[in-house]
């Protein structure tokens, strides 16, 4: 048996901040918003996909935000993001380089920390 690749990213949301979601990960992202199949999307959250890019969020009643674990997204133009994340009021944490990227942390409308990076 071998794992091929992971297929998405699942993160949590708080209910009923659908909006939010859609403003940060598909306007501001640029990841656009597809329909959840109609059996899940009862539940509440959002998908949202680009070609094999992947980002579902999910309703979680008990809802704490990821402050420490996270994705990681490789970019390929750091700077824009977080000029375009900074305007838009989202909070932007600058980290030291990684070896052989430049890399921040920006937080979701709900807390969750992502990590951005991109290959020198």
């Amino acid at each position: 048996m071998t794992i091929k690749r992971i297929d998405h990213v699942q993160l949590a949301m708080p209910a009923g901040e659908e909006d939010k979601a859609r403003t940060f990960y598909d306007e501001v992202l640029g990841i656009s918003e597809i329909p959840k199949p109609q059996h899940l999307a009862v539940r509440g959250g959002a998908w949202f996909e680009r070609g094999d890019l992947k980002v579902h969020l999910g309703v979680d009643k008990d809802f704490r935000p990821a402050t420490k674990a996270h994705a990681a997204f490789e970019v390929d133009d750091l700077q824009s993001l977080i000029i375009r994340c900074k305007g838009a009021g989202f909070k932007v944490i600058d980290d030291e380089p990684l070896e052989g990227y430049d890399r921040a942390y920006i937080y979701d409308p709900f807390g969750n920390r992502l990590e951005f990076m991109q290959p020198l």
